[in-house]
Order: structure tokens, then C-alpha cells, then sequence
């Protein structure tokens, strides 16, 4: 039992590390979107300016950052925001209900949120 929020983290940093790693080195072509969607115009947006870039570097520190117990709160604070974007994204933008991989992930920080509370009280005091 005491090896399980390791193996939550090292799951969740692989997960973001291999997400980040696809789209920064180009490995996996995006299937097209449908013209004129808001998913496509979002996609548009993001990648013509770069900012998917700098979401991308930040998942891939924030991976590795949760991989590693000792640096694990650091990285859930990373990864919080993307989190709640991915979310945000999938319900606002795309009009679906979260797929299963995201709900993994929500679910795997979570739980990690929940091992290391003690560490997050100060930030709610």
C-alpha cells in the first residue's frame, strides 16, 4: 500500500511525458479536423502561435517533476491547471463528455492531491 501513490505518480508523469513528447518531436500526423469547427479553430489557434508548444514543455516538466516522489507536489501544481484545461476543453469547446484516458488522469491527481494534502495545507491557510 505504501508503493501505490508512487506508482500513481510514475503512471501520471509517463502519461504526460509521452503526450508531450508526440506532439513536440513531430511523431504522430493530427488526423484533420473538420473545417470551420470549434475544435479545429481552437487547434488552429494554438498551434500557429506556439502556445502549444509552451503547454507541451510544461506537461513534459511537469511529468517528469511527478515521476519523481520527492518533486511530486511541485508537479501536481504544474500539471493542475493543464488538467482542468484539458477538462475545460473537452466540455466547453468539443461539447463531449470526458473520454476515459482523461478520466484516468483526473483520477490518478486526485488521488495524488489526496496522499500529499498534508503538504498542500499551508496553501489553504
Amino acid at each position: 500500500m505504501k508503493y501505490l501513490p508512487t506508482i500513481a505518480g510514475v503512471l501520471l508523469g509517463l502519461l504526460f511525458i509521452m503526450a508531450s513528447v508526440v506532439v513536440l518531436f513531430h511523431l504522430v500526423k493530427m488526423p484533420p479536423l473538420p473545417e470551420g469547427s470549434p475544435v479545429a479553430l481552437f487547434n488552429q489557434v494554438f498551434f500557429s502561435t506556439g502556445y502549444m508548444t509552451f503547454v507541451k514543455i510544461c506537461e513534459l516538466i511537469g511529468g517528469i517533476l511527478v515521476a519523481i516522489p520527492r518533486t511530486r507536489n511541485f508537479g501536481l501544481l504544474v500539471l493542475g491547471p493543464i488538467i482542468l484545461n484539458i477538462l475545460a476543453f473537452q466540455t466547453l469547446v468539443a461539447k463531449t463528455i470526458p473520454d476515459p484516458m482523461t478520466i484516468v488522469i483526473v483520477a490518478l491527481a486526485l488521488y495524488l492531491l489526496w496522499c500529499g494534502r498534508k503538504a498542500f495545507a499551508g496553501l489553504l491557510n
